[in-house]
Order: structure tokens, then sequence, then C-alpha cells
């Protein structure tokens, strides 16, 4: 019985039973609703290196918000044009998409604005718009560099409970600077966080709703490697097989599996018996599909988007495709253009930087994220013959002449201003029901 127990404490520990989890009443082998799991950052940054679907429940929305960037519409085209230019030397694009990338991992990500001023400052005292020199870069980084957040308790204050300052770890393992850490205020970060609870400080990283589902993904990819793995079962009988000694059936084995590319091998005398028994594989795939269904649904991301179907490209009756790149431009309008706002108009009040300061309220301008998909050839060609048999409608009914029609699909914009995504859910839908509909009749 003893011995039986010692083999069993030597099997391969899945990721539902391993680090720990089983020890804790783990919800998967207990049942117990409601037990949050906080991870540290060392567990985090294990779950996000161990496996290339984390990396890209990560990495992909925040690549998604950046891709394609955006337009900046002003009255002065060539301030307009300064500024991407500004940007591009900055690379904020970059820095951007590591800012949101570290706030899906971590629950916060920030940039640091490395601003010179017309006079000496601290770190910790706002940022003065009037004061500033120019903007010599942009650092991304995580909340692994702060140390504490400073919150505004204050319930009677205009700012209660906002983020007012941040004591951030300076330290450098190479020695190059002395500092420790430093308050900072927050008019000198860009600040990306959108999961906080009430009563907290910090976000949630994304990975911690995630945990058990990844446990059961996890654990599913390992089950089915262990049925490949014993998919072939060969075995050997011979009369000599109780005459040889431990070395002499290792040495066999060795030769046995050289030859037949297996591990999966038995091997008894002649007259013994051995019987496989094999695990049904019928349905599985139910299975399968059960949990790319809840890890795709906890996620927010269509399966075909985490398994990295091409960016940006759209097939027929891909709803949940079209309803991901929607959520993305939401995503963009309300957290990620504050942020670019923010940054734009502290390059028109610097001094040094185009030309000269110039008021941001003096300015008529605006930033217009640009398309973030496009459908397929075959998608495509669906929509133009759709939309050229409405026009023939219009046409026969004289809703439309011929002229307004050819400037419509044929003018200055074309119809490709019809193919692109222009943020109007209830055309988007038209289209793609009219895709489905002809998609579905074939």
């Amino acid at each position: 019985m003893g011995s039986s127990l010692e083999q069993a404490k030597e099997m391969r520990e899945d990721f539902m039973q391993g680090n720990g989890k089983a020890n804790q009443k783990d919800k998967l082998t207990r049942q117990v609703a409601g037990i949050g799991r906080k991870l540290s950052h060392d567990e985090i940054t294990n779950l996000y290196g161990d496996s290339r679907i984390v990396q890209n429940i990560i990495d992909i929305p925040a690549e998604d918000m950046t891709r394609n960037w955006f337009t900046l519409r002003m009255e002065d085209e060539q301030i307009a044009r300064d500024i991407m230019s500004k940007l591009a030397d900055l690379n904020a694009k970059k820095a951007f998409k590591e800012m949101i990338t570290y706030e899906r991992l971590r629950g916060d990500g920030f940039i640091s604005l490395g601003v010179t001023q017309a006079t000496k400052f601290n770190l910790k005292d706002e940022l003065k718009l009037d004061k500033l020199y120019s903007l010599d870069y942009l650092h991304a980084f995580s909340s692994q560099k702060v140390n504490e957040f400073l919150i505004n308790e204050d319930v009677f204050d205009v700012q209660y409970g906002q983020l007012e300052q941040l004591r951030i770890n300076r330290a450098s393992a190479h020695g190059v600077t002395n500092i420790s850490e430093s308050d900072v205020h927050t008019s000198r970060l860009l600040h990306y966080q959108t999961r906080r609870f009430e009563g907290e400080a910090q976000g949630r990283s994304l990975l911690e709703p995630l945990y058990d589902i990844l446990t059961v993904f996890d654990t599913s990819v390992w089950s089915v490697g262990q049925m490949l793995h014993d998919f072939t079962f060969k075995v050997y009988k011979s009369k000599d097989i109780e005459n040889l000694s431990t070395q002499d059936k290792k040495e066999l084995s060795m030769i046995m599996d050289f030859m037949f590319r297996t591990e999966a091998l038995a091997m008894i005398a002649h007259d013994e018996d051995l019987t496989k028994q094999s695990t049904s594989v019928g349905g599985i795939n139910y299975l399968l599909d059960f949990v790319w269904d809840l890890l795709a649904g906890a996620a927010r991301m269509p399966k075909t988007v985490i398994k990295g179907q091409e960016s940006g490209t759209i097939a027929g009756a891909q709803y949940d495709v079209m309803n991901y790149y929607a959520r993305i431009a939401a995503d963009q309008e309300n957290d990620l253009k504050p942020l670019i706002e923010k940054l734009i108009r502290i390059l028109l009040m610097c001094d040094k930087e185009l030309g000269g300061r110039v008021d941001p309220e003096s300015l008529e301008w605006e930033i217009k994220f640009n398309p973030l998909w496009n459908v397929d050839a075959k998608t495509d060609a669906e929509i133009r013959k759709l939309v050229a048999e409405t026009d023939q409608i219009y046409l026969v009914n004289n809703i439309l002449t011929e002229d307004e029609i050819r400037e419509k699909r044929f003018g200055q914009f074309g119809l490709e201003e019809t193919l692109r995504f222009s943020g109007d859910e209830a055309h988007l839908k038209e289209l793609a029901d009219g895709v489905y509909k002809g998609w579905r009749s074939k």
C-alpha cells in the first residue's frame, strides 16, 4: 500500500494538480465558488511566459488597438504633420502598445513623460504646462515598478478616489543611480487602467479571472497529449523474457524502441497475456470545443482571433470577429483617445517643439482612429454585388440618379468608403446580414 502511494506521488502533476492548487481547495477539485485568486507578479510572468495562447490573449488586443494608429485632423495641416512626425520620433505607437499590454497582463500600464522644463522641478510636483520646454522620451512600464499607489481618500475633495501620486522604484540593478524610489505626480505619467475594484488602488490582471479556465485548458492539452502518446501500443512476447535480468530488459527495451519508434512497449512471457484498456475518444471534440468556447468567452475574444487569424481580416458570417473589432474601436474611443489627446496637448505647449508653443484650445483638432479591419476577397465581392443590386433598385425607383450613383461609387471616395468600418453598427449589421444570407443560400 505504501509503495503505491509513493508511486502516485511521483506521477506527473499537471496544471490542475500542481502549483499548490489542490492543497488550497481548488475550485476544480472541491467546487467552492466565489473564492478569488490573487496572482503575484512572478506567477503572472510564469503564466505568460509558458503559454503562447496566454500571450495571444494579452498581446493581440494591444496590437489591434494601435496597429493602424490614428489620423490627426487639424485646421493647421503643417502643425498636424509636425505632431505626427514627433510622435514617430518618440516611438509613441510602440509605447502605447506596451502600456496596453502591461495593463492587460498586470492590471496597470504606464508611460513616463520625459520632459524638460524651463525651471528646476521635482517629480512629485504637478506638471505645469506653461513651463514646458520639450518632450524628450516616452517609456512604458507596469505596476511592477510601482511600490505604492497614493489615492485621494478625502470624501469631501473633488478628486476623491483618484490616483494622485505613485511611489516608483527607480533602483538600478547595475548601480547607475543611487535613487531607490521617488514620489511621482500622475500628471507626469499616462496611466491606463480598466479593471479596478472599488476599495482597491491597483488594477486587476486579466489572468486572475482566467486562471481556472487556463487550468482546464492546460489539463485538456496534457490529456490529449497522453492519448496521442499511447495511441500505438506494442507487445513483445517471448519465452525467454522471464530469464532476462533487469539490465537485459532495459537494453532490449532500448533496442525495440529504436526499431519500432515507440515508447509504448510491453515485454511479457509467452504464457502471459496483456490487455490494453483504451479510453474511448468519441465525443472528445465537444469537450475541447467547450474549453475553447469558455476561454474565448472569458477573454472576450473570438477563437479565431486567439488562434492567430490574420489581423484585421474578416470572412463572411464572422459576427463574432465583427463584434470583437467593434469592441476594440470602443476601447480606443473611451480609454485610449483621452491619453493620446493629453500627449498632444503637452506637445503643443512645449516651447521647443513644433516651432513654438501653441494653445491647444486655439486650434480645431480631432483624433480619428484608422479603420481596424477589411474583408477577405470572397466577402468583398459579395458585398460589392449586394451594393450593386441595391443601386439598381434605387435607380429603377428613381431614388438616385445615374450621376449620383456614379459619384457615390466611383467618385472621390468611391466604394471603398462604403466597405470601411465607420462605427455605424446598424450599417455594419445590414452588410453582415446580406453577406450571411448569401453565404447560407449556397
